[in-house]
């Protein structure tokens, strides 16, 4: 008997998208594997299944359906994405469980989650996931990852603009940041735009989304590249970020 719900109906109407057995099957494998690992990394609070459907499987997934939809973009087979600071995997894995297309990096500064996730990926079988140890103000020097990217996703507690500035580097001319956001201002779309100016994005949009089941307020903010970055605005950080999840976890 499975622990988490399936609520297909519920990824129907938010993302016209619907799990497969296999993948369901995968989400529920992740959640005992994190409930486990939990035991020794404290990699979450959220531990309870519903909670945990929602608030990091339903969360992670919510800002990819453009990816998932009826109307869903189009995905070639190298299709890179780079899940900055990834943590416990979130939103890497679900998005690696989903989009089975997309090849997924899951970068973060912390030994001991790397080796967790590297584990991790080996018992769900992810063929399209691997990790990355480093901080994302350095990798985004690094010319093996600089330009490398189709897409970005970031969960951006901080500054937004520190977070574009981490992210904007990694990904190529044309591509995509999706930053994870709880609550969002007209403020910071103006620190935006002119981060962008710097840069070279534009916000392609902020979508609000509500949770389906407890109906908090969530935004998507979508930053598409138009231009190659300069190096000088590529060394604009110099501060560690800490990733968090864009939710405050509940006990």
């Amino acid at each position: 008997m499975n622990l988490l719900p399936e609520n297909l109906e519920i990824w129907q109407a938010t993302l016209g998208w619907i799990p497969n057995h296999e993948q369901l099957q995968l989400f529920e494998q992740l959640y005992l594997e994190i409930i486990e690992g939990n035991k020794q990394l404290n990699l979450t609070r959220i531990t309870e299944p519903v909670e945990f459907w929602e608030k990091h499987l339903w969360d992670s997934l919510i800002c990819l359906q453009p990816f998932l939809g009826e109307e869903k973009a189009e995905i070639n087979p190298n299709f890179q994405v780079i899940d900055i600071g990834t943590g416990a995997g979130f939103p890497g894995i679900p998005v690696a469980i989903a989009l089975e297309n997309m090849q997924v990096k899951l970068l973060d500064a912390t030994r001991k989650k790397i080796t967790f996730l590297d584990s991790l990926i080996e018992k769900l079988g992810l063929k399209n996931a691997t990790t990355l140890l480093g901080r994302a103000e350095e990798i985004k020097k690094n010319n093996a990852h600089r330009g490398g990217y189709d897409l970005a996703l970031i969960r951006a507690v901080g500054q937004v603009s520190i977070c574009a500035e981490y992210a904007i580097p990694l990904v190529k001319k044309g591509g995509l940041v999706i930053l994870y956001r709880g609550q969002w201002s007209e403020e910071e779309t103006e620190i935006l735009e002119q981060t962008g100016a710097k840069l070279g994005f534009q916000i392609e949009s902020v979508n609000k989304l509500e949770t389906p089941l407890t109906n908090s307020i969530r935004h998507g903010v979508y930053l598409r590249k138009i231009e190659e970055t300069r190096t000088e605005f590529s060394k604009l950080v110099k501060i560690p970020v800490q990733k968090r999840f864009m939710i405050k976890e509940e006990k």
